[in-house]
């Protein structure tokens, strides 16, 4: 008995426990089933933003294609016009074409001068020529006194060695004059000896002796006392090229200075390069002078070629300004043609792509929804606003 009595207060626990894991299991489908249904959320709300995006793609391309359309209208028009009226038309696009052309090529020519040095140049216009002269007026005289200094220092070295020359020549005379003396006197001693130990006769040889002796000590004397005049001129001389040499080097800084201070001032390296300089601002100033010409004049056509166009109603006559060639040039007409409707194809192609994209994304969410049974505030909002949009 006791044994049935206890299988009996067990049964309750059981049925506890059963309806527990029931509870656990539901709250887990109802868990998955909310997750489920937030991941469709989530992706329904992808798929509305792809459609908005494509939406506003499809209206700049439907924009862009209705432009590029009129485009093509005007070129069609245009190539209608009377040929009188065309003539008028391109002769003010020719214009228009060759001041566009000369505008460019002045843009884009090398500068032959800085912006920095064009400046100077205008800032000092006045004084400029008179530089210029001043300068090279200044660079030959330099040369001329730099020849000068030149010269002189050379003279003066010419006289410096002549000088160094003859004192070599006075010590080598002196040297001389002792040998002779020395040879004078072993003569003596050898006559002597002779006439007073052999008892010869010696008068002839005392004779030639006396006269050797006296001529080349004469002539020792003479070349001894011309050298020595030599040596005083020379010092004049030296000293004279010296006082020239440095008269000359003062004139010679004074001209390099003011040189170097012209040269500074004008960042150049001589006249020959300020002169260039010079030439190439006036150059640059007929230039601009023609630019501001040129430009008033483009204006002028600018508007002339834009008030013809605008006569026939063009939907854009600004838009020529930039393809005055094609008004003159039928080739670059049928080129920009070709392009035009290649490009309007290509926006074609783009618009039926995005609204197949849009209509299947649509259908998508239309499946799905019914599919689902989803319908929630949120999503019914986004789906309302998406379709108040206008489609293509």
């Amino acid at each position: 008995m006791g044994f049935f009595k206890r299988k009996k207060k067990q049964a309750p626990m059981t049925m506890n426990i059963r309806q527990e894991n029931s509870r656990a299991q539901a709250e887990t489908a109802s868990q998955e089933a909310f997750q489920n249904k937030k991941s469709i959320q989530h992706y329904i709300i992808k798929c509305c933003e792809q459609i908005i995006e494509a939406k506003k793609e499809l209206e700049e391309e439907k924009t862009e294609y209705r432009v590029v359309t009129d485009y093509l209208n005007d070129i069609q028009l245009l190539e209608e016009l009377a040929d009188e009226d065309l003539a008028e038309i391109q002769a003010a696009a020719e214009n228009v074409r060759r001041l566009d052309r000369l505008r460019d090529e002045y843009q884009n020519a090398e500068k032959k001068i800085s912006d920095a040095q064009f400046v100077q140049m205008q800032q000092e216009e006045e004084t400029i020529p008179n530089a210029i002269v001043r300068l090279q007026t200044n660079e030959a005289y330099q040369a001329t006194v730099k020849k000068d200094m030149n010269y002189l220092e050379g003279e003066k070295n010419e006289w410096y060695y002549n000088k160094q020359e003859l004192l070599h020549q006075q010590k080598i005379l002196k040297i001389l004059s002792f040998g002779l003396l020395g040879v004078f006197a072993m003569s003596v001693v050898i006559l002597f000896v002779l006439q007073k130990g052999f008892r010869g006769d010696t008068r002839y040889a005392w004779m030639g002796v006396l006269l050797t002796t006296a001529v080349s000590g004469f002539c020792m004397f003479l070349k001894m006392s011309s050298n020595q005049t030599e040596i005083k001129q020379s010092e004049v001389n030296m000293n004279r090229a010296i006082e020239l040499l440095n008269k000359v080097k003062f004139k010679y800084v004074n001209v390099t200075n003011a040189v170097d201070y012209a040269c500074e001032k004008y960042h150049v390296k001589n006249s020959y390069e300020l002169n260039y300089i010079w030439e190439q601002y006036l150059n640059e100033v007929r230039e601009r002078e023609k630019f501001k010409k040129t430009n008033e004049d483009l204006e002028y056509f600018n508007d002339k070629l834009v008030r013809l166009l605008k006569r026939y109603r063009l939907y854009d006559a600004q838009v020529w300004l930039n393809q005055s060639s094609a008004l003159v040039d039928k080739n670059e007409m049928v080129e920009v043609k070709h392009n035009l409707i290649v490009r309007r194809q290509k926006l074609r192609s783009r618009i039926e792509y995005n609204n197949k994209n849009i209509r299947e994304r649509r259908a998508e969410i239309d499946n799905i929804l019914k599919k689902q049974n989803i319908n929630t505030p949120e999503i019914r909002g986004i789906i309302d606003s998406i379709d108040q949009l206008r489609v293509g």
